[in-house]
């Protein structure tokens, strides 16, 4: 049991003697400073009032039925104005190695997630061109997002929604189309700069076209445009479908935004709307708010009286939002809502967007038509992802999709493959910019971050085969290896260290937030080296210390593989 679990534990058992509750907003963490024990908690600062005494008081009765009735607690005392502090036995940090051992693959694991249904869609990208660098960050943090939150009790299902509609879809049709016109020799009127796309992928789908149909350019120019519209959204959704599963990410839905006019899934949501009061025809009204000033600018401004209006204003927008425009189309914010509508309609208890910055303004208006839906705020989620700056050469690659002029996902995995693009993209938090240095994660050096922590695990490994070697043969359970023999302050730290990975995975699922899983790590892998360092860990004379090393670094190498893993990144055992 881990540590936190124990000490809650104790705790609700010695409070509920005293006829005290628990209260739902204690805190128990690791202290900074090591001389303050193992934990803290501030229960008796918030249970003090009921308990009819003060906090410091509170907090020594605390520590002393800690120390009183708990095995596991060597010393308890009251610090502050009424924190109380608690250290574990050497005994209970050494019983990890078994816990470790035991649970394997699934170490690490908790029930915070207590079943809830998520649906999680990231990625998303307009299948008009390769996925890019930028797109792959959004994929690692998604789908090491899923495999976190797997982890930590929940059910995840991943999706991709396919951007099959709207004037992306059409340009791309056009640029194909204008090639392949012009790869015939025909006359081409180019569109201004910016309305169409570039690269040599457009080039070399119109050359394909034209090689299996060789009477494409005979066709109207609307014809023409719809079949090469097609043609090239297959394709280019194939490739991205190959280019995500050579980064080790798997969708389990591809939604089309298409099929949400073809099911009625637009019509159910508007009802949603409506029936909640939410909308409006004709001309935007006047409110009667803070925001009256900007929603009134746009009103004068809007002419467009015969669209269907949605009122989020009062939900906490800056101005009220357009769904369908009097021509009959639809807005991308309608396309929006219907689709999350049609995600609660599917079940899901909590809807995870992984968005890119650029899209932050975007949430407000999101949230509002949750709220109208009727679902609660905290049912909806958005993770943002900020720019990767690419760099080579201490030199940015500029990246421009219609200008094609940017480093394809595909190239990036290829240079520097699928492990270390993973952990640079996991490294930082994700709405925080990121510079991808490529010569850096191509050195095998410790100062690569994903070989800095790839390499513990080798390195753990190595030690085991050397130990096989000499004949130090660990058995396949700890239970015949007395650990007694870790007794240094490096062993007290390592055990504490890999104690504490279900507390991390459960804090950084409830917060989604996977670069703490990077960052614990590396943590865990610089422990291991420092370790490593200094200690022998194969001694020939002492057999018992060697052996409970031996256990403790097998221990160690699980928790890295599993962390790993949720990261999507391999664990090698040789490098």
């Amino acid at each position: 049991m881990r540590a936190t679990d124990t000490l809650r534990a104790a705790l609700k058992t010695i409070l509920k003697e005293k006829g005290l509750t628990w209260p739902t907003k204690t805190v128990i963490d690791t202290p900074r400073d090591p001389k303050f024990g193992d934990l803290s908690t501030n229960v008796a600062m918030l249970l003090a009032r009921e308990a009819k005494t003060q906090p410091r008081s509170l907090a020594e009765t605390l520590a002393h039925k800690l120390v009183e009735q708990c095995p596991d607690v060597e010393k308890a005392e009251a610090a502050g104005p009424g924190f109380c502090n608690v250290t574990f036995t050497r005994n209970f940090w050494r019983a990890t190695v078994a816990e470790v051992e035991t649970a394997g693959i699934n170490y690490g694991k908790t029930t915070v997630g207590a079943q809830r249904k998520v649906l999680l869609e990231y990625v998303s990208a307009n299948p008009t061109g390769p996925l890019h660098v930028g797109h792959g960050r959004g994929a690692a943090v998604g789908d090491s997002l899923a495999r976190l939150l797997r982890m930590a009790g929940y059910m995840v299902d991943t999706e991709y929604y396919i951007n099959d509609a709207g004037r992306q879809m059409r340009l791309l049709g056009l640029s194909v189309w204008l090639r392949a016109r012009e790869l015939r020799g025909l006359p081409v009127t180019w569109p201004e700069e910016g309305e169409y796309y570039k690269g040599d992928y457009i080039r070399e789908i119109a050359r394909e076209m034209l090689n299996a149909d060789t009477y494409l350019t005979d066709l109207s120019d609307t014809e023409g445009q719809e079949r090469c519209y097609d043609w090239a959204m297959k394709k280019i959704l194939a490739g991205i479908k190959n280019d995500l599963h050579s980064f080790r990410v798997d969708h389990t839905h591809w939604f089309s935004e298409k099929s949400l006019v073809e099911s009625g899934a637009v019509d159910a949501a508007f009802q949603a709307l409506s029936d909640g009061g939410h909308t409006y025809m004709g001309q935007m009204p006047k409110h009667g708010s803070e925001r009256a000033e900007a929603v009134e600018k746009r009103r004068q401004t809007h002419t467009d009286k015969e669209a269907f209006w949605f009122a989020t204003t009062p939900l906490g927008d800056d101005m009220d939002r357009v769904l369908r425009k009097s021509d009959g189309s639809l807005t991308y914010f309608a396309s929006d809502i219907a689709y999350h509508h049609d995600k609660y309609r599917r079940g899901y208890d909590w809807l995870i967007d992984i968005w890119g910055a650029d899209h932050h303004g975007y949430v407000p208006r999101m949230r509002a038509a949750i709220t109208a839906m009727g679902k609660p705020q905290e049912s909806f989620s958005v993770v943002l992802i900020q720019l990767v700056n690419l760099m080579r050469e201490g030199k940015p690659v500029s990246m421009s999709t219609r200008a094609g002029t940017f480093e394809t996902l595909a190239d990036v995995i290829s240079e520097v493959g699928t492990d270390a693009a993973r952990f640079m993209f996991l490294s930082r938090k994700s709405d925080s910019p990121l510079d991808f240095d490529l010569d850096l994660v191509k050195q095998r050096s410790m100062d690569n971050p994903v070989y800095y922590v790839q390499y513990a695990y080798a390195r753990i490994c190595a030690v085991q085969r050397r130990a096989v070697q000499l004949g130090l043969n660990l058995p396949d359970t700890n239970d015949s290896v007395s650990l007694s023999a870790l007794d240094t302050t490096e062993d007290m730290e390592l055990l504490r260290k890999i104690a504490s990975f279900g507390d991390m995975l459960a804090s950084a699922a409830q917060s989604l937030g996977v670069h703490h899983v990077s960052h614990y790590l590396t943590d865990l892998a610089g422990m291991l080296h420092s370790y490593y360092a200094k200690n022998q860990i194969l001694t020939e004379s002492d057999v018992p210390r060697s052996l409970a090393r031996l256990a403790l670094l097998r221990a160690v190498g699980q928790v890295l593989h599993n962390g790993l893993d949720i990261l999507g990144v391999s664990a090698p055992e040789t490098m």
